[in-house]
């Protein structure tokens, strides 16, 4: 029995022995804006005072004590492990290839639990947080061989449907064993940025590849009956919010807790005056276009999008159908009749784009976004789509990549920027600052958008 193992089945008998019943942890200056003054982040307590509650929770997650982010973790995979299981029970899913945008689901649990094993239990330097070396060698894995099936960075996508990969009752064992190592070396770490750096890390890691889970289960037309990741309609009527011209700090550092590396550095950026909408665009204001023909002009086509639109050719939004007079949504497996009042979902950037080009409109940059979010923080109503920017994903100034190298650095120049967050995603990877980033024409995403203009000059 090797180390790791029997510091597994030590801290399994503790469980059993001594916390019965209970989750394995649970012992252990806004924005000013106006032409006078400049747009700028300011200190902690402003930022909780222009804080909304949707950005709270992503907030206290990145700056959680070892007990918060024990449960966190706990709860975490209890929800990725309910999601695979619609792929696990599925016939249909079993059946069918993964997509050029999706891995096989046995490889994405895998891969988690992989993931979480080599930056924590695994990692030698795991106290050092974001200053670890990412070469140094590594503790041997709880499956031997793990390293040549899971790890995303030399395991070529094109791959992994192919692996010799361990059944479902033996990997649903591993991920019970990691996640007790995981959870005992997180009770022994130092409860501060560095020593918790790699457990938030792989806290927000697993709630990506979950929300992963759901867009392929909505890909294969899984039913997916959790009431967590239903859309729903959104409040109120689409408003401007009013921003002055002026200079935004975009991104930076902290103040304390944790960051991923594309956010950091920042830089000071001027912004136009404008107006931008105070929540995403709805099916009921996207379908005019549609009905107009909008998807059968070229006018509306520009730029990348042009391409895409000559090669696809698309009638419409895709999983949209029209039927009797009325619009359908295929969502979770069935047609369902489409609530005008929900957010426009299942976009690309150039549907988005070819939407504020016939409305007059266009995209907000990702700093007139996040710039936006916290100038108005009771008004900017956001999370019920990942919303595209007009931003390409790039590194700010200075910037330094963490020990995980390809989070980031390889996809600058080639996908676009998303901010805000899903009806998929969970509520704790919301954050004013999160950067996702996708190639402009996925319309797996679950993502809309919200639209800007240049404001009208005062007469």
């Amino acid at each position: 029995m090797t180390y790791q193992m029997e510091k597994v089945v030590c801290f399994l008998s503790r469980v059993g022995a001594g916390m019965a019943g209970q989750s394995i942890c649970s012992a252990m200056k806004p924005i000013v804006l106006g032409k006078a003054h400049a747009l700028h982040g300011g200190s902690r307590s402003r930022h909780h005072a222009a804080m909304n509650p949707r950005q709270a929770e992503g907030t206290a997650i990145r700056r959680a004590g070892p007990a918060a982010l024990a449960q966190a973790l706990q709860d975490s995979r209890r929800d990725t492990l309910a999601t695979f299981a619609l792929h696990e029970a599925s016939s249909l899913a079993r059946a069918q290839p993964a997509s050029a945008d999706h891995n096989p689901p046995r490889w994405e649990l895998g891969h988690v639990d992989w993931f979480q094993a080599h930056w924590t239990t695994r990692n030698p330097q795991c106290a050092r947080g974001a200053a670890a070396d990412p070469e140094a060698p590594r503790r041997p894995p709880l499956r031997a061989g793990a390293d040549a099936l899971y790890d995303s960075s030399r395991v070529a996508s094109t791959l992994r449907a192919r692996l010799p990969l361990p059944p479902a009752e033996a990997l649903h064992g591993d991920l019970a064993a990691q996640l007790a190592l995981t959870l005992q070396a997180l009770n022994e770490a130092a409860p501060d940025d560095a020593g918790l750096y790699f457990f938030r890390l792989a806290l927000l890691h697993e709630d990506m590849h979950h929300e992963a889970a759901l867009w392929l289960a909505h890909s294969r037309g899984l039913p997916v009956a959790d009431a967590r990741w239903q859309p729903a309609p959104l409040a109120g009527a689409r408003t401007p919010l009013p921003m002055e011209s002026g200079t935004y700090r975009l991104g930076g550092a902290p103040d304390g807790g944790f960051a991923f590396d594309n956010e950091l550095a920042g830089e000071d950026v001027a912004l136009p005056a404008c107006d931008i909408d105070s929540r995403a665009v709805s099916w009921g204001e996207f379908l005019p276009f549609v009905e107009a023909g909008g998807y059968r002009d070229e006018r509306w086509w520009m730029g990348e999008g042009r391409p895409w639109w000559q090669a696809r050719q698309p009638q419409g939004p895709a999983g949209l159908r029209r039927e009797g007079g009325a619009w359908w949504r295929w969502l979770w497996g069935a047609w369902r009749p489409l609530d005008v009042r929900e957010a426009a979902c299942h976009l690309n950037r150039h549907e988005a784009r070819a939407w504020c080009a016939w409305a007059g409109r266009r995209l907000p940059s990702e700093a007139e976004w996040e710039a936006a979010v916290q100038a108005h923080p009771a008004a900017f109503d956001w999370g019920a789509v990942w919303e595209w920017t007009d931003s390409g994903f790039r590194p700010y100034p200075g910037f330094a990549p963490h020990p995980y190298r390809d989070y980031s650095a390889p996809w600058f120049g080639a996908r676009a920027v998303l901010r805000g967050g899903s009806f998929g995603t969970q509520p704790r990877l919301h954050h004013v600052r999160y950067r996702n980033f996708f190639a402009p024409e996925r319309q797996d995403v679950f993502a809309g958008f919200r639209s800007c203009a240049v404001r009208p000059a005062l007469r």
